[in-house]
């Protein structure tokens, strides 16, 4: 009998998760299946991976089959050590050591000429990640919006070329930053009749220079008057969420944080909205205007910089 290295088959370390192997195996497969490569060993090498995967892709016979291989080379003559057989129960007969290795390799190949074989063979296809920004709004109130999809796709005779198609995506009222919303069967077509891929799409929102979003809290730049500042006003607010009517307490200063509860992005619970006061002064670009500022240098005695020793 000889050895064969099923982890060199499919790429992988011996170390490798589950999870890795899997994805190197639909990988493999999508590579160079018949109905896709135009090699001429695309069969036998088809063959070959689902051999390995029968194998690696089984928690149990992997572990048999890790055992059984301490110190082999690929292609070298084997003989399993003796009584190994013992800690394992694949088949009904309980014959040797060496009938189960057998056994091993001629069910993991029964099982990949059945897979390779053309037409039967089917695999879901590769899901697709990409990208959508959205304006804040959306995220308050929900959008239907519409993408250009451009993926790369194999022609029916197996050239790849990249087709471009319009989806219809509804964005859910809520949604936040890095939130992922899955398009069931929108990903790349399967082989053979399977199941297409699923479309992944991550949420990103148009920048905004009045808005800050972090979770769900937003942070909203709102520009005041000097005198609403000093001596207190009500004043209208445009929010993503709609107008609202804030109080400015008197002696509020640039900076100044008013907190508006679950006025942020709809969610359980919602987020909050913050509005950053903005200290604006009028422009001095008239005569009037320059003496009024004169007066108040003259008159209030006023010295920014007190706070720091100057």
């Amino acid at each position: 009998m000889e050895y064969k290295d099923y982890y060199q088959t499919l790429g992988v370390e011996k170390s490798a998760s589950a999870d890795d192997i899997k994805k190197a195996y639909r990988k493999l497969v999508r590579k160079h299946h018949p109905d896709i490569s135009k090699a001429s060993d695309a069969e036998k090498k088809t063959k070959e991976i689902n051999e390995a995967y029968d194998v690696l892709g089984d928690a149990e016979k992997r572990a048999a089959y890790d055992e059984l291989g301490r110190g082999q080379r690929p292609g070298q003559p084997f003989q399993p050590p003796p009584d190994w057989g013992s800690s394992y129960d694949f088949g009904a007969g309980g014959g040797s050591a060496d009938d189960f290795f057998s056994d091993l390799f001629a069910h993991a190949g029964r099982r990949a000429g059945a897979r390779g074989g053309g037409a039967q063979f089917k695999m879901r296809g590769d899901d697709i990640h990409a990208g959508i920004t959205v304006p804040l709004h959306d995220a308050y109130h929900g959008a239907t919006r519409t993408i250009t999809l451009r993926a790369p796709e194999r022609d029916a005779s197996g050239r790849v070329v990249t087709r471009e198609r319009s989806l219809s995506v509804d964005v859910p009222k809520g949604i936040v930053p890095g939130q992922q919303l899955r398009l069931a069967g929108q990903g790349h077509p399967g082989v053979n009749g399977g199941a297409a891929g699923d479309l992944f799409l991550e949420i990103q929102l148009q920048p905004d220079a009045r808005y800050r979003v972090e979770g769900r809290d937003v942070y909203e730049n709102v520009p005041v008057a000097p005198w609403e500042a000093a001596l207190g006003a009500q004043i209208d607010v445009p929010t993503p969420s709609g107008p609202v009517q804030v109080s400015v307490p008197a002696g509020s200063q640039s900076g100044r944080k008013l907190r508006l509860r679950a006025r942020g992005i709809p969610g359980h619970p919602p987020g909050d909205l913050y509005l950053i006061l903005d200290l604006v002064l009028p422009p001095a670009r008239d005569e009037r205007a320059r003496e009024f500022y004169q007066k108040m240098a003259r008159e209030l005695a006023f010295n920014p910089r007190a706070g720091i020793g100057v």
